[in-house]
């Protein structure tokens, strides 16, 4: 693999592409190329399918029909347009085109997965995928019309119309017909051999990069409530004893101890902390004392994510799969590992956001009694953060309903031969929504924080809550008196979802 600290080369080879690559590849954008080990799998791969062809062997989707037309046989001089046919058929998408980001990560698990040389693709299919990812040149993939099984199917047709000449793609922010964005970079048309149209389309990259997506989004979604929690901490003088580590210690779980470690690199010490050492509150509520528990099972559920993806942006989702001496008919296509990721990361997600409704309500409902009901500074004549507690519990009742799981849907296609099916892309695509809803709700509860803070002056927060302070500042000014809220919480949503409070946790 290429660097992967300057990433100013990436070389895909099938088999070793990291989770940190695939992070840091819409930063950094390195130019992506082809090992040559890979190179020559491909071609062999692609010399036995030709010589499957050329015996007339009825081998599935190299010279059969596809679904439930896979019992019939197809001439061997009609092979090509076979090919052809597939891609043309199954590009009937729907919905809104996918991001940029998702489209670019697509290239590259597509390019990944057929450079493992299992699927019986020339190297040049390859090099052309790449030279659309390192031109720049995304294809409009409408966003729907995938049930995760057999692959990601309609979606990515629509990513091998423009290797075709067909399809529509963007180039230098111009919406481009397939023919014209190929020879805008200076390439002619894919005139796919046998094999090749199925291995573009049967895979799980769309259903991969969505749940690829919401892990790294999950992640900074948890950096964020261990900061927000941290300071709701604060601002209702908290306890510091439900962080001990002699607590976590006898939980035995991995997670759960290593989020207590860095809220406690959070909740040192402070004038706050020490203005309540006499106070007669036993308990704080569950929503502040159990976060250890709630964040600890959130990083449990990224760590399993991280193992399963990890495998999977090197797996090979096509079907057949063409081996030395054999091509042979499987499942990979079914994208249920990733469904059942998708699924779990949702859960996790959506409850990050429920805990923090709940700790705003503590807020608000003045379980602190050195602050105003509602955070107002006039209480009555001003309504402080009211309203904005209302949003959030608005935000939170939508993502119950986004969290239910997608992979326990299935519904039979093509006649009864795909009886059963993941849903692995919706529950990627409900997975972006519940991010989307979470990030806001954490905004929230970071601007009460920061505001509750704000409100105990002359005291002080810890040295390192008072840094977080002073970044939620910069884009949040306090403010003391009733003022409109959505631009404060659209700018601290931005900051959570760019991954800004991440760097004031501290990593093992």
């Amino acid at each position: 693999m290429g660097d992967s600290n300057e990433q100013s080369t990436l070389v895909i080879d099938g088999g070793s592409l990291t989770l940190g690559q695939l992070k840091a590849f819409e930063k950094t954008r390195p130019h992506v190329s082809l090992a040559a080990a890979a190179r020559q799998r491909m071609q062999a791969s692609a010399d036995s399918v030709q010589k499957t062809v050329e015996a007339g062997t009825v081998s599935y989707g190299i010279n059969t029909g596809f679904g439930a037309f896979a019992t019939r046989v197809i001439p061997r001089d009609q092979t090509r347009r076979l090919q052809l046919n597939l891609i043309r058929s199954h590009a009937c998408g729907t919905g809104d085109p996918l991001g940029a980001t998702i489209v670019r990560r697509i290239l590259l698990l597509k390019a990944n997965s057929l450079a493992a040389g299992c699927s019986g693709a020339r190297p040049l299919v390859v090099e052309m995928l790449l030279a659309l990812l390192n031109n720049d040149v995304l294809p409009v993939i409408p966003c729907q019309g995938s049930v995760g099984a057999s692959g990601d199917l309609a979606p990515l047709a629509h990513l091998a119309l423009v290797l075709i000449g067909e399809g529509e793609a963007r180039h230098g922010g111009t919406l481009l017909e397939g023919t014209a964005a190929l020879q805008a970079i200076g390439m002619s048309t894919l005139e796919p051999e046998a094999k090749e149209g199925l291995a573009l389309l049967n895979g799980t990259q769309l259903s991969l990069a969505l749940a690829l997506e919401g892990l790294f989004e999950t992640q900074k979604l948890l950096d964020a409530s261990i900061v927000a929690g941290a300071l709701i901490v604060e601002g209702l003088a908290g306890s510091y004893a439900p962080f001990d580590e002699r607590i976590q210690a006898v939980s035995r779980l991995p997670g759960q101890i290593s989020v207590t470690r860095q809220l406690r690199t959070l909740l040192t010490d402070s004038d706050i902390h020490g203005s309540h050492r006499d106070c007669d509150r036993v308990q704080d509520p569950y929503a502040v004392r159990c976060m250890p528990q709630v964040f600890g099972a959130v990083e449990n559920t990224l760590q399993h994510a991280r193992q399963i993806l990890g495998y999977a942006v090197n797996g090979v989702s096509d079907n057949p799969l063409v081996f030395d001496d054999a091509v042979l008919s499987g499942g990979n296509f079914h994208a249920e590992p990733i469904g059942f990721i998708s699924d779990f990361l949702a859960i996790a997600a959506a409850e990050l956001a429920s805990v923090a409704e709940r700790r705003i309500d503590l807020l608000d409902r003045r379980v602190n009694p050195n602050l105003n009901m509602f955070l107002a500074t006039e209480p009555g004549l001003e309504s402080g953060f009211m309203m904005a507690h209302v949003t959030a519990a608005a935000l939170v009742s939508e993502n119950k309903t986004y969290a239910h799981p997608a992979s326990v849907d299935s519904l039979p296609t093509s006649a009864g031969q795909e009886d059963h099916v993941s849903m692995a892309p919706w529950a990627g695509r409900k997975l972006q929504r519940i991010c989307e809803n979470s990030a806001r709700v954490l905004a929230i509860e970071l601007l009460v924080g920061a505001h509750a803070i704000d409100c105990q002056r002359p005291l002080q927060t810890t040295p390192q809550l008072s840094k977080v302070h002073a970044e939620l500042r910069k884009s949040v000014p306090y403010r003391g008196r009733d003022h409109r809220l959505d631009h404060d919480i659209e700018a601290l949503t931005i900051l959570v979802r760019a991954g800004r409070l991440s760097q004031f946790i501290a990593r093992a």
